[in-house]
């Protein structure tokens, strides 16, 4: 007789990568409370590069969205866990895996904690798995070294993109704060996705940063997180870039507009500091403009911050 397959606890959460990095305690979470398991890790295939950073996924299952079922293989998985929300969607695409053993929030056929507006993500997803018996540490978030070699070690990365317009700080305040950088001493390397690449050139023109410095739509994942791995401080809006930064303890300014810093902020034990004005935000995620809680953060805000981190 053949052995008996190995048990699978699939975990889902079809997100963006600072989605994936909030999640992190909890995969190391599932990992640590069914280490007979595989666990396999439902997300966008584009995450892959990121796997052996969090270094408890063994495999990911490339999933783009909620709108087609998960494959036919996976029925009958042993755990589902849903670490994508609470809603129909996320809930029907495990249910429909007929696993043995459900973990989410309570809801119709699920039995789990009360959603909570207004914490933090990191404690959402490890108080769920505390809810369900299994032990969860929210400050469990540091990651894996990459094991490419990172372009620029010691630079500063000013990480100039963002998903959605709300929280894209001006093109002009990233370019102040990289002259002064320089003015300092400081070599500056300019990050962000394919899409923030006209924006990212556009800093370096203004801020006199050669080409060969704009990194921004010409690294895989693991490059990206190697850069900011190796750098000597961050400055970033509210993005997977921030969340890198807090998984490598490297010294971060986070500028925030529609998001709350109490629910995706930095730790708050280590070297990072947000910046926002909480009184005007408004809090459209998907808004074109940015947020005024966003517009409110100057130049001289950032330098502040970075002064008082000491790494300038």
């Amino acid at each position: 007789m053949g052995a008996a397959p190995q048990p699978t606890v699939l975990a889902l959460r079809t997100l963006k990568l600072g989605d994936l990095l909030v999640a992190v305690p909890a995969l190391k979470a599932l990992k640590a409370a069914f280490p007979g398991h595989r666990l396999v890790f439902a997300a966008p295939g584009w995450l892959a590069p990121m796997m052996p950073l969090v270094g408890v996924v063994d495999e990911l299952l490339p999933t783009p969205g909620l709108q087609h079922p998960l494959p036919e293989a996976l029925r009958q998985v042993e755990v589902a866990v849903n670490l994508h929300g609470s809603g129909p969607e996320s809930r029907g695409a495990l249910e429909a895996l007929d696993p043995v053993r459900r973990i989410g929030h309570a809801s119709s056929g699920w039995e789990g904690p009360a959603w909570l507006d207004g914490i933090h993500e990191r404690v959402r997803w490890t108080r769920l798995l505390q809810w369900h018996g299994i032990a969860a540490d929210p400050a469990d978030l540091y990651l894996n070294l990459p094991t490419v070699p990172a372009q620029f070690p010691g630079a500063a990365v000013v990480h100039v993109g963002a998903f959605y317009g709300s929280r894209q700080w001006p093109v002009e305040r990233f370019a102040a704060v990289v002259v002064a950088l320089r003015e300092r001493g400081l070599e500056v390397a300019l990050t962000g996705g394919r899409a923030d690449r006209d924006r990212a050139e556009l800093v370096a023109t203004l801020a006199g940063v050669a080409e060969a410095a704009v990194l921004a739509g010409r690294q895989e994942l693991d490059e990206f997180a190697a850069t900011v791995a190796a750098a000597k401080l961050v400055v970033t809006a509210d993005t997977g870039a921030a969340h890198l930064a807090s998984a490598y303890r490297v010294p971060s300014v986070v500028l925030f507009g529609p998001a709350p810093v109490e629910e995706w902020g930095p730790p708050e034990d280590g070297p990072h500091i947000a910046l926002t004005d909480a009184s005007l935000r408004r809090g459209e995620t998907f808004a074109e403009e940015p947020d005024p809680a966003l517009l409110a953060v100057t130049p001289a805000d950032v330098l502040a911050a970075l002064e008082r981190l000491g790494v300038i």
